[in-house]
């Protein structure tokens, strides 16, 4: 990257004077200012994180001069509310998470992204694909997402919205990220689900379900949404990145080496990696999730306008504190560090 726009994307940040005197390369081989970094996420072993494991198990995070520590949650929310509350410096979290935030006043901005899909799955118990043959037969039905107010609970209340229900007429119940959301569908506690992979594919290849909504392709979002809708990004206070440039840089050169790691590794390269427990117990099915998954992480780490706009739809559509909301798209994704990223 040539200096000259360098020195504009940091001005774009309020850095502007404090690298005004240092060419793009040095930047990049300067020290961190933080090189202890505390980064959340809800629900890591999803394969909808998968970027930011394979940042930490690859030495990524290492080879950039970070000491990374991460704090898994329950839910993405509660990530936030690390960040807000300044017990984190980094999250892992979903796009839209940007929007509501800057329609609060509160200046968090994506700098990568990391999934230009969802990946999420609606599907119901295979005893009940007879009585619930689509999002319409959801009414008074029990279905099972990662954490109320989380992505996947945002997309099933969209789903019956798009198909005549109300928000409220299906009762979403919180089954977490891993095993308890397989024993919930297998012990019939709830009726359906709209979760993510490897527990959608656990659940495809025991034949415990059908599915009725998928957004781990382009078609099936583009079907649902009407467009590519953001799924998993990297986010930060503004005010961290103008305090810490390196420190961000070298935090999204982290995770541009993860995307271009996965773009070109095998279902076996991943398995490989992981942490055993991620793997369920069955290699071959975690292999086989990676597989169906694979299409929706980001290429290069943009958000797109065409994404914000679809995700601004679902938004207005769905919370009513945004239905007339004024967000900028400038204001929710900074594409400065992931066109700069050293990978």
């Amino acid at each position: 990257m040539e200096r000259r726009t360098f020195l504009i994307g940091t001005a774009s940040f309020g850095i502007g004077a404090s690298l005004a005197g240092i060419l793009p390369a040095a930047a990049q081989d300067a020290k961190p200012e933080k090189p202890d970094l505390l980064i959340g996420v809800g629900g890591k072993p999803l394969l909808y994180y998968l970027p930011l494991t394979i940042a930490e198990r690859k030495g990524f995070f290492k080879e950039e001069g970070l000491n990374v520590t991460i704090n898994d949650f329950a839910g993405g929310s509660k990530s936030l509310e690390g960040l807000i509350g300044g017990s984190l410096d980094v999250v892992s979290g979903a796009y839209e998470h940007t929007i509501r935030m800057q329609n609060k006043g509160q200046d968090i901005v994506a700098i990568c992204n990391l999934g230009r899909f969802p990946g999420i799955v609606i599907a119901v118990r295979k005893d009940l694909a007879g009585e619930i043959k689509s999002m319409s037969d959801m009414k008074g039905r029990k279905i099972g997402v990662t954490a109320p107010g989380s992505s996947t609970a945002l997309m099933f209340q969209y789903a019956m919205l798009k198909n005549g229900l109300k928000t409220d007429d299906a009762s979403l119940i919180g089954v977490g990220g891993g095993a308890g959301a397989v024993a919930a569908v297998k012990s019939g506690q709830i009726d359906g689900l709209s979760h993510l992979d490897p527990v959608i594919a656990q659940l495809q290849y025991d034949g415990d379900i059908t599915v009725l909504v998928d957004t781990r392709t382009e078609a099936g979002t583009r079907a649902l949404f009407g467009g590519p809708n953001p799924a998993a990004t990297v986010y930060i206070k503004r005010e961290f990145a103008q305090a810490n440039p390196i420190t961000t840089q070298r935090t999204v050169n982290a995770f541009m080496k993860a995307l271009k790691w996965i773009s070109t590794a095998s279902p076996d390269d991943v398995a490989g990696v992981v942490p055993e427990e991620y793997l369920l117990g069955n290699r071959d099915l975690y292999m086989q999730a990676f597989k169906n998954s694979k299409e929706m992480y980001s290429p290069d780490g943009m958000v797109t306008v065409e994404g914000y706009n679809s995700m601004m739809g679902v938004l207005k559509t769905l919370d009513p504190e945004l239905a007339n909301a004024d967000v900028p798209f400038d204001k929710t994704f900074d594409p400065i560090f992931a066109k700069a990223a050293k990978i």
